[in-house]
């Protein structure tokens, strides 16, 4: 639907001109008279009148349409009940081998795709690794066809071809009893046509934590994070829980790395290799916490993230974040903590937390407000910042790109973009090393923020959006919050804020809006659809 369906018949066309017709690309080649009919029709996908999917605004509402594949028309979308994914998301062999329809799909195209690529060595590529690593780079797999083969087993996955009745590659067959990849003293390898193993050679500038993890074990680990030596003095810090939202877990094991770090090595990077950078705080653990009022729980998390998060800030070595992919909320204030950045071109940075009818509890704020303050182009006084931050914020924006986020300030002038992510490690780590020479933690800042004053025209403004229908009436009230935050709570234009005073402000907006319905609506509808209530 996005590329468009009517681009089908000329990639058919090209490579069935192309491969041998003896490859198996031709030999399963067929048309499909539905898919036919679309295109003849101007069904091209998003381009055209719709596609496999298209929007139905009919009515002055939205409704996702999808088409049926018997019938050729559209009717509502239906989600299907498939419990057998979410095994699958932790144990693919499952997904594979599980009864039914789901399973049944998985295994007849993963099979076909792991036991078709297996034909392709020598012709195509030299080796698996080359594989696996053009699909990794060119299709987005999070793992190439024979990484998967060694996730399900191989020799299993010929054992299911053949009773299947479906033809086992030489290759495939030969892995039965091995790996694609093993670790020999330290070196990544894999398997070759000959049976032997052969090293894996990254190119030049290409480091990747999978490798190091490959080849050694934690300094430190638990549930949902790990410590690693990635050589040269340096330690990596690692996100490790599902979508790599921050828990407890990750706050304990990033102050144990702290103290680690300032015995055993020069610098830190944290960095991972997951889809996304974090998606912020893991908001199931804090919807289960204030289903049993556990407030106080909750408050204890916030206060230990605050003070873990400005140790970090204030650690005698340099650390460097290196982001890709979505770091949003707790993620993003974890990035706005380090003393440099290395991000990946496609970053996309925000404190989205309003979103969730909450505001930033991990001193974004504060870190925001400093960024802002030392704008050139600002104009001076007390109130330019904080309104500047509360619209970034109140607004959850999130940049899209990394070179966006400098202009939104989740990003320095002086941080470093990195194009390729397989080098986003390692340039990751050159720029933690330069820091080393010299290092002295930053000074903790102070604001002259405008008080009371400041908060009325903040709310004054927010109210516009909800007289013009922009804004909810839960809006408001964290609107209100945020401005009380930013604009330093009681204060007055004569006294100055130090850090610590706008974490407390943080602490007490989040707590206060944490006990609130619609804010637990929020959460919870978000948790459910992975999109926002506007309530």
């Amino acid at each position: 639907d996005l590329v468009g369906l009517d681009l089908m018949p000329h990639i058919t066309k090209s490579l069935t001109t192309l491969l041998p017709p003896e490859d198996a690309y031709c030999k399963n080649n067929k048309s499909w008279p539905v898919i036919d009919k679309m295109i003849a029709d101007g069904y091209t996908g998003r381009k055209g009148k719709g596609g496999f999917y298209r929007m139905d605004r009919s009515g002055g509402g939205r409704a996702m349409m999808a088409i049926d594949l018997r019938t050729g028309e559209y009717r509502a979308e239906r989600k299907p009940v498939l419990p057998e994914l979410e095994r699958g998301a932790e144990d693919l062999r499952a997904l594979l081998s599980a009864p039914g329809k789901a399973g049944t799909y998985a295994f007849r195209v993963l099979g076909q795709t792991i036991a078709y690529a297996a034909t392709l060595i020598p012709e195509a590529a030299a080796s698996v690794a080359d594989i696996d690593e053009a699909m990794r780079l060119g299709y987005a797999w999070r793992w190439g066809p024979f990484e998967l083969a060694d996730r399900v087993g191989a020799g299993w996955l010929a054992e299911r071809l053949a009773a299947h009745g479906m033809a086992v590659p030489k290759l495939l067959a030969d892995a039965a009893d091995k790996r694609f990849y093993r670790v020999a003293s330290g070196q990544r390898q894999c398997l070759g046509l000959d049976g032997e193993y052969h090293d894996v050679h990254r190119a030049p500038g290409v480091f990747l934590l999978d490798d190091v993890k490959a080849a050694a074990k934690p300094v430190l680990k638990n549930a949902s994070a790990a410590l690693w030596d990635i050589g040269d003095g340096v330690a990596c810090f690692e996100f490790t829980s599902k979508s790599n939202a921050l828990d407890d877990k990750i706050i304990e094991l990033l102050g144990k790395t702290i103290e680690v770090v300032r015995t055993s090595f020069k610098a830190l990077v944290i960095y991972n290799e997951g889809s996304n950078f974090s998606l912020g705080a893991n908001l199931g653990l804090a919807l289960f916490a204030a289903n049993i009022a556990a407030w106080g729980e909750i408050e204890k998390l916030i206060a230990a993230g605050q003070q873990t998060y400005k140790a970090l800030k204030y650690a005698p070595f340099p650390v460097v974040a290196a982001p890709a992919g979505m770091a949003l909320g707790g993620g993003c204030e974890i990035v706005l903590h380090a003393d440099a950045v290395q991000a990946h071109a496609e970053t996309y940075l925000g404190l989205v937390e309003c979103g969730v009818g909450l505001v930033p509890g991990w001193g974004g704020c504060g870190e925001m407000l400093a960024r802002w303050r030392a704008e050139p182009k600002l104009p001076r006084g007390p109130m330019p910042a904080p309104a500047k931050v509360f619209e970034t914020i109140s607004t959850a924006d999130v940049s899209k790109s990394a070179h966006q986020a400098m202009e939104k300030k989740f990003l320095r002038l002086t941080d470093g973009i990195t194009m390729n992510r397989d080098r986003l490690l390692a340039d990751a780590k050159l720029r933690a090393l330069s820091l080393v020479d010299g290092y002295t933690p930053p000074k903790p800042p102070e604001f002259v923020l405008p008080g009371p004053g400041g908060k009325a025209a903040l709310n004054a403004a927010a109210s516009g959006f909800h007289r013009r229908g922009i804004a909810t009436d839960h809006d408001l009230i964290v609107a209100d919050a945020l401005a009380e935050v930013l604009t330093g709570g009681d204060t007055d234009i004569i006294d100055t804020v130090n850090e610590q005073q706008v974490m407390d402000l943080e602490r007490k907006a989040f707590m206060r809006l944490a006990r609130t319905a619609p804010t637990l609506a929020r959460i919870e509808y978000t948790l459910e659809t992975g999109k926002p209530l506007r309530n």
